[in-house]
């Protein structure tokens, strides 16, 4: 199984994602999407999981879904502290025991198992500003393995 990964769009849709997303069997979006569009956009690319960022309002998306793709129990939540879980999320986490989690919200990637839980963020993926570094992520699935692979979006010249 292959899925992209993506997160803070802040509501621009980056035309590389066609060919990036090309398919995958699933998107999951860690919030601050921006608008309804980027989700339908994307949903044009495979189906999308998405959650609410804190720049969201008024999009009608959950702060937290738990989605099973494959082999991996995902926990999709836009803004985690890996290392200083909050009391809420971290009774989440440990209810849904999920193998991923998948979050945004810093804007820089992050690849790192703690506890037995994989926390992953794919970057930022919104409009190029300020020479930041923009990025989202393929991870497949097979034979009980999984990889991440970040992809670098470049910045328009």
């Amino acid at each position: 199984m292959k899925i992209g990964l993506i997160s803070d769009t802040h509501d621009f849709f980056e035309p590389r994602l066609e060919t990036i997303f090309a398919g995958v069997d699933h998107i999951l979006h860690a919030g601050d999407v921006g608008s309804d569009w980027i989700l339908t956009q994307l949903a044009g690319l495979a189906p999308v999981t998405a959650v609410l960022g804190n720049t969201d309002a008024g999009l009608a998306l959950p702060l937290t879904q738990v989605k099973t793709l494959g082999p991996l129990k995902v926990l999709l939540h836009h803004i985690v502290t890996p290392y200083a879980l909050t009391r809420e999320l971290a009774a989440r986490i440990q209810q849904e025991q999920p193998q991923l989690v998948v979050f945004g919200h810093t804007h820089q990637q992050f690849q790192q198992r703690l506890n037995g839980t994989w926390f992953l963020n794919p970057g930022y993926a919104g409009k190029p500003k300020y020479g930041a570094e923009r990025s989202v992520a393929l991870l497949e699935t097979a034979a009980g393995k999984s990889a991440v692979k970040f992809i670098k979006l470049p910045n328009p010249r």
